[in-house]
């Protein structure tokens, strides 16, 4: 049986404008202004700057006429003309005064041609002598090589790569032979198999002397029980003192574990940070500024506005008049949104970013991270009556300028713990306080988990053994065992 039911239902659903709006608001300076660029290009409705300087086409949104109205079919006959011509209105551009930071900078930055890692190793190759089969399979390996200089797959994987998509048939024995030209390119230890290799090919290179000649011994022969820093074994199997194992240790420290970063790296993109906010300390006060290439001058189109002029001063309205008066209203409608909509943004990344300054007043005044107090982004958005997740928006990818260097903003947020007067602290205060310990320790004997944690107690920290070696992990700081020095 068939029944039919009215249901009321209430949801809550984002407007395509305040989709936009929250990924406007997520952008970092050097993005916003690709986006703005964008949509200069796409909106002619809207122009940049004073002059009447003008760059052509619209807006992101993926929004028809016919989205921006609910859905709604309009006419032009329905359009109230009169209030997109008001004569009355003045546009703030002229009534702006600059109160952001000035931004002398070039905004686009010229890179150096340069010749790519591989094409480096090629070019080498020309200088030895090879048969047709020899190149093509060197050719190959330089081919193979990765970003750290590192061949990461095993010869029988080459050799049937090198079967199938070069039609060269050939054996691990003539491939291994090539590679041992290749070894001989720069830089010394490029292609090798592991880091135990690439270490013997830079170490076999070097003028040989008492020093050396150990350091080889020892990467060939107890590669292992060097990696887990076991010097009484090394010292009993090679029947040697500490001076000279020293002297070994010194040779092999000095080499490159990564022989492609130091080339490829040149020829990377540098990515160029640029600060969305800075702080300075005026008079002892703390005084904050938008970087001011996130309030651009923008105005809507004289021109659209004449066209809508001629379109109402019209005695007879021809179909093509009244097509472009809707298209002409929908660009207006998204020029005057989009300038509004940078507005809010502006808006809303200056109290933000305001509250997190006076939270972190501290902090920012001393340059101490000892003086971060615990936040997080729940803190900040109960004190600017705003939702969490647009605080995450401006935190997660923006960078102030402060007196002590330029910081990721979601590096300042940390949780809290108690210390033994029952106070809260930041998680990072303790980080800071486990990585100078471990600086200070003796490397003969370095502290192992158990140990730091006791100091840390001391200290006034009550924290567990498990959350010192998931701080020293976030650290980026090995354990006990592998920071020992001889």
């Amino acid at each position: 049986m068939l029944k039919q039911q009215l249901q009321f239902k209430l949801s809550q659903k984002l407007s395509p404008q305040q989709i936009q709006l929250m990924k406007l608001i997520q952008l970092p300076t050097q993005a916003f202004e690709q986006r703005l660029k964008q949509e200069l290009e796409e909106n002619p409705a809207l122009e940049g700057g004073k002059d009447d300087a003008r760059d052509d086409l619209d807006s992101d949104f993926d929004n028809s006429a016919d989205e921006y109205n609910d859905n709604e079919t309009i006419e032009a006959d329905e359009i109230n003309v009169d209030e997109y011509l008001s004569d009355d209105e003045i546009p703030d551009y002229r009534t702006q005064t600059n109160n952001y930071s000035s931004d002398d900078d070039d905004k686009t930055m010229p890179y150096a041609a340069g010749t790519s890692f591989t094409q480096h190793l090629l070019n080498q190759l020309n200088t030895y002598r090879l048969t047709d089969e020899e190149r093509d399979i060197a050719e190959f390996l330089v081919g193979s090589v990765d970003e750290s200089g590192y061949i990461r797959r095993s010869l029988s994987d080459i050799m049937d790569d090198l079967a199938f998509t070069q039609n060269v048939y050939t054996t691990e024995e003539n491939i291994e032979k090539v590679l041992k030209k290749v070894h001989q390119l720069d830089p010394a230890g490029v292609g090798a198999r592991d880091l135990q290799e690439c270490l013997s090919i830079q170490l076999h290179r070097k003028e040989k002397n008492a020093d050396t000649d150990l350091a080889i011994d020892i990467i060939d022969n107890a590669f292992d029980q060097f990696t887990k820093k076991h010097y009484k074994k090394l010292l009993q199997k090679f029947d040697i003192t500490e001076e000279q194992l020293k002297g070994a240790i010194s040779e092999i420290e000095h080499l490159n574990p990564k022989p492609g970063g130091s080339y490829s790296g040149n020829n990377r993109i540098v990515e160029h940070v640029v600060p969305d906010f800075a702080i300075k300390i005026v008079d002892g006060e703390l005084e904050l500024t938008l970087n001011g290439r996130n309030a651009p001058e923008l105005h809507v189109s004289r021109e659209y506005n004449n066209m809508l002029k001629g379109y109402k001063d019209a005695k007879d309205k021809s179909k093509s008049q009244k097509d472009a008066v809707l298209f002409i209203k929908q660009k207006l409608d998204a020029a005057k949104w989009f300038i509004e909509a940078i507005k809010q943004r502006q808006q809303t990344l200056f109290v933000t970013m305001s509250a997190i300054m006076h939270y972190q007043k501290d902090y920012f005044l001393t340059g101490d991270e000892r003086n971060l107090k615990p936040m997080i982004l729940k803190d900040i958005a109960d004190e600017i009556n705003m939702d969490v997740s647009t605080v995450s928006r401006v935190a997660n990818s923006k960078y102030v300028d402060t007196p002590y260097g330029t910081i990721l903003i979601k590096d300042l947020f940390s949780e809290s713990m108690k210390n033994d007067q029952g106070e809260d602290v930041s998680t990072r205060e303790i980080k800071k306080i486990l990585e100078t310990v471990i600086e200070e320790e003796n490397k003969k004997k370095p502290l192992t988990d158990e140990n730091l944690a006791s100091i840390l107690k001391d200290k006034g920290y009550p924290i567990a053994r498990r959350t010192v070696a998931k701080y020293r992990e976030q650290l980026d700081i090995p354990v006990a065992r592998l920071r020992k020095k001889i």
